[in-house]
């Protein structure tokens, strides 16, 4: 389930895990993660190499909303190298193209580095009205977040992480798989998804599954 994985890499890159958030899109192959994770490295040379093969083939094959979501991470892309007038252009029309459907998630989902970028576009007058929007939504999400991170840490933190293969278990976990399917997601034996388990179980000081998600989420691992 790619959707799955580049949503947890998303709230992983969100944590500032980026070792964690590298391993699981290198592991399942996910070029756009991959390129998210370069943008949050401050590496746009390597996301654009990735990124422009992957819009070529979303364009010869039709698929408008891949092809959406490249033009997106291309203009970040290209703004974080300095070249800032393309990258208003590229997001400008990537906003002519999601307009029509009232996308906001696609934009919103990108963070701070979007919200740079829109408000460079809404500055000289690229569609006010939706720009203006994302922008909102943007500054409620960033909102949050900072109320999030001013509340105070848990009373008892983990005296040995997680790893970054561990992370990934916990949240296949929380997505509800079983051992077996995490094996087939992972390529991994099912023994050693086992000792994973046991793993977690017993740096999370907890003795069943969902004891470890509810005990990751109050951890903010989740």
């Amino acid at each position: 389930m790619p959707d799955v994985t580049a949503a947890q890499v998303l709230t992983l890159l969100r944590q500032g895990n980026l070792a964690a958030a590298a391993h699981l899109a290198q592991t399942h192959q996910l070029p756009l993660s991959q390129a998210r994770v370069h943008l949050a490295q401050r590496d746009p040379s390597t996301a654009m190499a990735l990124l422009e093969p992957l819009r070529q083939q979303a364009e010869a094959k039709g698929w408008a909303d891949e092809r959406l979501k490249v033009m997106v991470l291309q203009a970040i892309a290209l703004h974080m190298n300095g070249d800032k007038d393309q990258a208003v252009q590229l997001l400008c029309d990537a906003l002519a193209l999601a307009a029509p459907g009232g996308l906001i998630r696609l934009f919103v989902d990108e963070g701070p580095l979007m919200a740079q970028l829109l408000s460079e576009a809404e500055a000289i007058g690229m569609m006010p009205d939706y720009t203006g929007k994302l922008l909102a939504v943007l500054e409620a999400d960033a909102q949050k977040r900072e109320h999030t991170s001013s509340l105070p840490p848990p009373a008892q933190p983990l005296i040995e992480p997680l790893s970054p293969r561990e992370l990934e278990v916990l949240h296949l976990m929380a997505a509800g798989l079983s051992n077996q399917e995490m094996c087939e997601r992972l390529f991994l034996a099912l023994s050693t998804v086992k000792g994973h388990n046991r793993n977690i179980f017993g740096k999370l000081q907890v003795q069943r599954r969902t004891e470890a998600v509810a005990r990751a989420r109050e951890l903010r691992l989740l």
